[in-house]
């Protein structure tokens, strides 16, 4: 599975010029299932997610977790990071989970996600939604959780 993480100070997604997620100060996570990912990916993305420390702590160094800083989680569901642009001008997504499976995974990053942390708002998968947000720092991490050993 791929994510992109931005450290915000704010975030929301809009669907047809409504508001149907938003959190103050956390991470952005944009996320995309690719073919042949699993239920054990999505966990390890989930819990690096959630541990990864690009939170200043009280010396002003990159040393705190979403949850050390009591920050908002705002998952979006994203097929365009699995495009590959090795062949070309138009990029290909043929690397994406099928929309099917790519819900079924971005369902179960949100409801692990629920069960783990206490602000957690989303997008809605396949809808044209609008992203709002403003990085703080910016700190913008890519991430890249390989396939689990025997999953």
């Amino acid at each position: 599975m791929i994510s992109v993480l931005q450290r915000v100070r704010e975030a929301r997604v809009e669907v047809d010029g409504e508001v149907i997620g938003q959190i103050g100060h956390g991470l952005l996570a944009l996320v995309c299932a690719e073919k042949g990912d699993t239920e054990a990916e999505a966990e390890k993305l989930l819990a690096k997610m959630l541990k990864l420390r690009i939170f200043q702590d009280e010396a002003g160094k990159m040393n705190k977790s979403v949850q050390d800083v009591a920050g908002g989680l705002l998952i979006v569901s994203q097929f365009t990071l699995a495009a590959d642009t090795s062949g070309g001008n138009r990029p290909s997504f043929t690397n994406a989970a099928p929309p099917a499976e790519g819900e079924r995974l971005y369902n179960y990053v949100v409801a692990q996600a629920r069960a783990a942390h206490p602000v957690v708002a989303t997008g809605r998968f396949a809808a044209d939604m609008k992203v709002y947000l403003m990085n703080d720092g910016p700190v913008t991490i890519p991430l890249r959780v390989a396939p689990v050993a025997g999953g």
